[in-house]
C-alpha cells in the first residue's frame, strides 16, 4: 500500500477536512481519536467522534484540533469555501529541484483533472481541489520570488 501524498490533498467538504486531519494524525504521528481529544483538552473522546461524524465541531476547537493533529485541513477548507487561497508564508529561500518538481506535479494534475472533467470522466469536487492546490503552489512561489529581495531568517528546521 502506498503512502498518501499529504501536501497535495485538498479537502472537498468540512467533514472530509475533519477526516483528513484525523487520518493525518494517525498516519504521521500515530495518534488515535482518544489521544487527539486528550491533547485538545476535551474530556470525553466520544464528543470528538460525534463531531467527526456530523461535521459540527465548535469553532473554538478547530485550532486545538488541528494543532493536535499536526495539520490544517479544516482551516484550508474554510478559506477555500469562501473563495480564498491559503499559502504558507514565503521566506525568500532558494528552492530546490524537488520544490519545482512538486509545483510541476500540481500543475500537471490540475490540467489532467480539467481535461477529465470536460470529458465528463471526473467529478467537479476533484477538479476544484486540484485547481486549488495548483493555485496555492503558484501563489507560494510568487511570494517566495518576490521575498528574495528581502529574505527572512529560516528558523524552522535548523539544528
Amino acid at each position: 500500500m502506498s503512502r498518501r501524498r499529504w501536501k497535495s490533498i485538498q479537502p472537498t467538504s468540512l467533514r472530509h477536512a475533519l477526516e483528513l486531519c484525523k487520518d493525518f494524525a494517525k498516519d504521521a504521528h500515530n495518534k488515535g481519536v482518544e489521544r487527539i481529544a486528550d491533547e485538545m483538552g476535551v474530556a470525553d473522546h466520544w464528543s470528538l467522534y460525534k463531531w467527526l461524524q456530523t461535521g459540527r465541531m465548535p469553532a473554538n476547537l478547530i485550532r486545538p484540533y488541528e494543532r493536535a493533529c499536526g495539520c490544517d485541513y479544516v482551516t484550508r477548507w474554510i478559506a477555500a469555501s469562501a473563495g480564498r487561497l491559503t499559502i504558507d508564508v514565503p521566506t525568500g529561500r532558494h528552492c530546490t529541484a524537488q520544490d519545482t518538481q512538486a509545483l510541476q506535479e500540481l500543475l500537471t494534475t490540475a490540467a489532467g483533472r480539467l481535461l477529465a472533467f470536460y470529458s465528463k470522466s471526473c467529478e467537479a469536487e476533484e477538479t476544484l481541489a486540484a485547481i486549488q492546490a495548483a493555485m496555492e503552489g503558484l501563489a507560494w512561489h510568487r511570494g517566495n520570488v518576490s521575498q528574495t529581495q528581502q529574505p527572512q531568517l529560516e528558523l524552522e528546521g535548523q539544528p
